[in-house]
């Protein structure tokens, strides 16, 4: 039983390893491929794929040629690292580290063509120390770095990097020591994990190292006590206790993954509106509506000439763009009853969430139809700024 649950565990591991690293290369491809701090991080981002792909399929197929796959990016990974490293730190690594680390990189590959465990563990062993040295010489070139050299954005890089190969480090020499310390499976994909979450957050400039170091404990804390119990519970050794630890953190770290990804995306989408700013005609205010009427966060806005109005007080509506250029349904200004009777009919005529005056004279207004607005507190200001661009380029015109 507790062979089968091992066998499923290590690829439950390494199937969550690969789901992680897929969405950080999403993200990376997403923002620019070929910037190159990105195509540093995914040069290392796709050798690791490659090292976890490997167990998979020698999971899945018994066949143990995959273990090529496996040795091989195991020997790059430490090339991988420092490369990385260089480019977050601006600056070459000395001559000695780089030829140590891309001469072993180079002997390890080559030996990887020699799948089979008759060279072992003399092979494992090397390639052990090997990774540590690798990774303890890029851990070196951090902490030493000039941190007045980079802005706040690259020490933050750094950083998160470091931690990551703190925490990297004993999961990697685990792995290759797994039949001397009597661990079940190889750990080395939560911290994989790990550093795909990291790397993750950083897209997200509001959340700080501290509430990041707060998450990550929270969330090792919490896997480590509900494992613990559920482990107690069920009787189970410390081959399941380990086991279903790793199983729960390794749950949490895809689902913290996945979630980040998509706050990610959603908060790059939330900038829309600005980027309409930057991409339309600013020469032209009614080319510049027209371009925003077929935006997604605003389709269907309907823009409302002078003609449309005639109905209505001009001096009233005067009154109600001055004290709010940008009405909004669920917090109209109070002016009294006739403004309110105008108000009320500019929302039903054209249901809509939001009225912002785009042109005083001749008056020209923009609805819209945007419930979520209401719970974004971004989305507002952005609606906020196009209608004061709008203002400004017709009052430019004018003049």
């Amino acid at each position: 039983m507790i062979a089968a649950a091992t066998l499923i565990t290590q690829l439950f591991l390494s199937c969550a390893a690969l789901v992680g690293l897929f969405v950080l290369q999403s993200v990376l491809v997403r923002r620019d491929p070929w910037e190159p701090i990105n195509r540093r991080f995914l040069f290392g981002v796709r050798i690791t794929m490659v090292l976890f792909t490997g167990r998979v399929l020698m999971i899945l197929t018994g066949i143990e040629a995959f273990r090529i796959l496996v040795l091989f990016a195991a020997a790059i990974i430490p090339l991988a690292v420092l490369i990385l490293t260089e480019g977050l730190l601006r600056r070459h690594a000395p001559a000695a580290i780089k030829a140590v680390v891309g001469c072993g990189a180079i002997a390890f590959a080559v030996s990887s063509v020699w799948y089979s465990a008759s060279i072992d563990p003399m092979r494992l062993f090397a390639l052990l120390g090997f990774q540590l040295l690798g990774f303890i010489l890029s851990g070196w070139l951090i902490v030493s770095r000039d941190k007045a050299s980079l802005s706040a954005s690259e020490n933050a890089m750094v950083v998160r990097l470091g931690l990551s190969l703190i925490l990297f480090i004993p999961l990697a020499a685990g792995d290759f020591l797994l039949l001397y310390i009597g661990l079940p499976i190889q750990f080395s994909a939560l911290g994989v994990l790990i550093l795909c979450w990291l790397a993750i957050g950083l897209g997200r400039t509001h959340l700080g190292h501290r509430a990041t170091l707060v998450n990550l404990g929270v969330m090792v804390t919490a896997a480590i006590t509900v494992g613990a119990m559920i482990a107690s519970f069920a009787m189970l050794g410390r081959d399941g206790y380990l086991l279903t630890i790793a199983a729960i953190m390794t749950t949490l770290f895809v689902v913290a993954i996945l979630t980040d990804a998509r706050a990610l995306r959603l908060e790059e989408q939330s900038f829309g509106l600005l980027h309409q700013l930057a991409t339309s005609q600013m020469d032209d205010t009614m080319a510049f509506l027209q371009d925003l009427q077929d935006h997604p966060l605003v389709e269907g806005a309907v823009v409302v000439s002078q003609e449309s109005l005639d109905g209505l007080q001009d001096d009233t509506l005067a009154k109600i763009f001055q004290a709010a250029p940008v009405l909004r349904k669920s917090d109209p200004p109070q002016l009294g009853a006739t403004a309110d009777d105008h108000i009320a009919y500019l929302f039903e005529r054209y249901t809509a969430t939001h009225v912002m005056l785009a042109m005083p004279q001749p008056r020209v207004l923009v609805a819209l139809s945007m419930p979520s607005l209401s719970a974004s507190p971004s989305a507002e200001l952005e609606l906020q700024v196009v209608q004061r661009m709008a203002m400004l380029m017709a009052n430019q015109r004018k003049n």
